[in-house]
């Protein structure tokens, strides 16, 4: 029995013409040949035609930073993002499919630096901060047309030209809004924590800024004093290589069944067996 698809929009199944399958296929030609099979027949304007006026679901790309070419981890990232996409278009939802672009923070500016030869705020300063500010959105457009091309390449669907970018009047304005908002309902709060600094930049920077940053090195280990709270004239001793955590630390753990030996010197302290003897010779004065 000759069958059509719905609507009649696809051919017969007699109709259709499979073409030999190649020994040794040519997979990037084929990308190629399938990414211009969608371009013809604007197969993803179709489908959003398709979809339009069903259920919505919004999904905006968190935009990525345009400080680089399309990379693996970024193609990794899109691709994943495009299966959602993908799968809630075969269920009938209209869908946005607005891609973004990251233009502000470190990685641009930092960039930009480095491409000018600049090594420090003064020397942005003497060159200009509006020529500079100039650079960055030249360094973020001409990055967001390579990784527009590399994601196409990739075959990922979105509404490709209606892009946002951070840097937009339109998304600042948005930023400051929603804050005076959090701000008129009390949601903000005022307080102290230690956060990571680079005293080259002048900032605080986020753990996204510092990967790939971390290096070895040999840094001084600590024994550090903790003034118990019930007996003030009596410590419990630690020991730390990380003592920038300390600003942070509440509490120190102790183990019920362990022996802690006490030693004098001005005052009691306390310290674990197992360490006490490389201790004694860290402590000044007498038992």
């Amino acid at each position: 029995m000759k069958t059509t698809g719905a609507d009649g929009l696809f051919p017969r199944i007699e109709e259709v013409v499979f073409k030999p399958f190649e020994d040794k296929p040519d997979h990037p030609a084929l990308e190629l040949e399938i990414l211009e099979l969608w371009e013809r027949e604007g197969t993803f304007e179709q489908l959003r035609k398709q979809n339009c006026g069903g259920p919505k679901w919004s999904f905006v790309d968190g935009p990525v930073t345009a400080n680089k070419k399309l990379a693996v981890h970024t193609a990794w990232g899109r691709t994943l993002k495009d299966v959602f996409q993908r799968y809630k278009a075969s269920r009938g939802f209209d869908q946005r499919y607005q891609n973004g672009f990251d233009c502000q923070g470190l990685w641009i500016e930092v960039g930009v630096e480095r491409s000018l030869g600049l090594n420090s705020k003064r020397e942005i300063e003497e060159y200009g901060l509006a020529e500079f500010a100039r650079r960055c959105r030249e360094f973020v457009i001409g990055y967001s047309e390579d990784l527009t091309r590399g994601s196409k390449r990739l075959g990922q669907w979105m509404d490709w030209g209606n892009d946002y970018f951070t840097f937009s009047d339109t998304n600042i304005e948005y930023v400051w809004r929603f804050l005076k908002r959090v701000h008129e309902q009390g949601w903000l709060s005022l307080g102290h924590r230690s956060t990571e600094w680079c005293p080259r930049c002048g900032t605080s920077i986020s753990a996204h800024e510092l990967h790939g940053s971390y290096s070895d090195r040999a840094d001084p280990s600590l024994y550090v004093r903790l003034p118990l709270l019930e007996r003030p004239q009596e410590s419990l001793v630690i020991w730390t290589t990380t003592p920038w955590t300390l600003p942070a630390n509440v509490a120190a753990a102790v183990q019920p069944d362990a022996y802690y030996g006490r030693r004098e010197n001005g005052e009691w302290v306390a310290v674990a067996r197992y360490p006490e003897e490389a201790f004694a010779e860290r402590l000044q004065g007498g038992e």
